[in-house]
């Protein structure tokens, strides 16, 4: 990706988060700093909370108790006091444009070419002009390997493919923070190298970048700080080589003994 074109990547600060379904609690009392520029990789087993955790900071979740904030501008909300109010959706949206998310299953429009899939975003929701957005997706295209499907259709891509043009279309909003929610899980695994290598480029962008991921090879490669959580906890936070070689928690190294 083009450094030049994407924005300095954001500070998260995710302060005492508690979410719950009914009397399922998905997140009990979560606190992190992801701090500007950053990748943080979210590992544990499936139902720990990981998922949900993620689209708290876009506010596709809302949260039930405390807040998260990027650059210091809360998400979602508004303080007034010790209180907190929920935004209007226009303001929502506006705020979400400063959060990409890259989904598992490609979320790509299948009646858009791959290069509307890219530009419709950038002029509907950033205001640039069509040619500029077109010449910002051929650049990221280029950058994807997929220069020469532009003028192509989802269906008439690999699952690959499709991942590739999904991760592709979120920096041309100009986000200051990519959110991965297992971006590999639905492909072939010989399709999983191709999208991990997109994103290892972005991750040297400078984009705060925070990936949940199962592919642990992929996070001790990639990520300044690894967080392992387990039933809405995070059990244990720090560098790849502390969490995934050191584990000081007994959970943590149970879990890694099975995927590894």
């Amino acid at each position: 990706m083009r450094t030049a074109q994407l924005p300095r990547g954001g500070r998260v600060e995710i302060h005492d988060v508690s979410k719950s379904y009914g009397s399922l609690q998905v997140l009990s009392e979560v606190s992190l700093t992801m701090p500007s520029g950053s990748v943080t990789a979210i590992i544990g087993p499936s139902g720990s909370g990981k998922s949900t955790l993620l689209r708290t900071i876009n506010h596709l979740e809302r949260v039930d108790r405390g807040f998260i904030a990027i650059d210091g501008e809360l998400v979602g909300y508004r303080r007034e006091g010790d209180t907190l109010y929920e935004l209007r959706e226009p303001e929502v949206l506006r705020r979400r444009t400063d959060v990409g998310m890259v989904f598992q299953n490609f979320n790509l429009f299948p009646h858009l070419t791959v290069l509307e899939n890219i530009t419709e975003a950038p002029v509907a929701v950033r205001g640039l002009p069509r040619t500029e957005a077109e010449a910002l997706a051929g650049d990221l295209l280029a950058r994807v390997g997929l220069a020469d499907k532009a003028g192509a259709y989802p269906r008439q891509l690999s699952g690959g493919q499709q991942q590739r043009v999904a991760i592709a279309r979120t920096p041309a909003l100009k986000p200051k923070v990519l959110l991965f929610d297992e971006p590999t899980s639905a492909l072939d695994p010989e399709l999983v190298g191709e999208v991990l290598d997109v994103i290892k480029e972005l991750a040297r962008s400078g984009i705060t970048l925070v990936i949940v991921t199962h592919e642990i090879g992929f996070a001790r490669e990639i990520a300044d700080t690894v967080v392992f959580m387990e039933q809405g906890r995070v059990v244990e936070t720090g560098t790849p080589a502390q969490v995934l070689t050191n584990p000081q928690q007994a959970r943590t190294a149970d879990f890694l003994a099975k995927v590894l």
